[in-house]
């Protein structure tokens, strides 16, 4: 009795939690400013910059040679965006090549992570840094590298087959396989740590039901690891309407290849080509526009097939 009467007065008098003060408020302004000012600087104002001149074009007169005069356009510059044939037929391979090339991509990296937190696999951290030592390799320099190995008499790869790399009906394709090869490991190694994550009981149980390791792998790996695959393949689209060093490495050695073959190349030749700020700007809005719907369309597509029990 003494001791229950001794820890009601021991509540009584505890003192009450302590609330953070103008001090800790304070000190949490000082940490995060850094990250608010570069935020501010390096995000959002170059956003507002580029969205403030896509509504202005700069008008010359006297055949060119007069002085160039920044004027308000409103929404021509999307406009023309809209009915230039070149990004539209930009737009149209960029999702020929998702359509091929992120799935099997992802399929590849799913495999090699199961493979490597599979019970049986030996070696794994010999064949994780094999898998994405290609991903270190910066982007520009795996496409000179591959384009080498695409070059006929200089490839002793370009002579076994019967194509030609860098036609007009392979080259798209052999952009794709170089953008394999370099973020497969990347992905395999997001889905790899969430495969690290899943608890063993969850194993263990499954073994109790009989399942062996392709129905463990399937029925409860793969659902899972369901919001990485999820992850990847909303940043697979992001970086698909990102083509830019591939193509462009590439048309310096096939004519297969434009300055204008994607959005990105598109932009850039408007802006600095045709001196068009004003336009170059609105196409790369309208591709960061289209990255973003693709993106939310993929998520919800993935939401509505979780929903209904159906794996990826």
């Amino acid at each position: 009795m003494a001791t229950i009467q001794l820890e009601a007065e021991q509540r009584r008098t505890a003192p009450p939690p302590r609330r953070r003060g103008p001090t800790g408020n304070r000190a949490a302004g000082i940490f995060l400013a850094p990250f608010a000012v570069l935020f501010v600087v390096f995000f959002l104002v170059p956003i507002a910059y580029a969205v403030n001149e896509s509504f202005y074009q700069v008008k010359r007169s006297g055949l060119g040679f007069g002085t160039p005069e920044r004027v308000f356009a409103g929404l021509d510059n999307f406009t023309a965006v809209f009915a230039d044939g070149s990004f539209m037929n930009g737009i149209g391979r960029l999702l020929l090549f998702g359509l091929v090339q992120v799935p099997i991509m992802l399929g590849l990296a799913l495999v090699l992570a199961l493979l490597l937190d599979s019970a049986s696999a030996r070696f794994k951290r010999v064949f994780r840094l094999t898998y994405f030592l290609p991903y270190a390799v910066p982007g520009v320099i795996a496409a000179i590298v591959w384009s080498f190995l695409y070059t006929p008499r200089i490839s002793p790869l370009a002579d076994l087959v019967p194509f030609d790399f860098l036609s007009d009906s392979v080259v798209l394709w052999s952009m794709a396989n170089i953008v394999t090869w370099t973020w497969v490991g990347f992905n395999m190694l997001v889905i790899y740590a969430a495969l690290q994550s899943i608890p063993t009981s969850l194993y263990e149980a499954a073994e109790l039901d009989g399942a062996g390791g392709w129905k463990t792998a399937w029925y409860v790996k793969v659902p899972l690891v369901r919001p990485s695959l999820v992850l990847t393949g909303v940043f697979s689209i992001i970086g698909t309407l990102q083509l830019f060093n591939e193509p462009m490495v590439l048309s310096r050695i096939t004519p297969a290849v434009g300055k204008d073959y994607t959005p990105l190349m598109r932009s850039l030749q408007v802006a600095l080509d045709n001196n068009d700020y004003g336009q170059g700007t609105a196409i790369a809005l309208m591709l960061a526009v289209f990255a973003a719907g693709l993106s939310y369309l993929f998520i919800r597509l993935s939401a509505w097939l979780t929903a209904r029990g159906v794996n990826p």
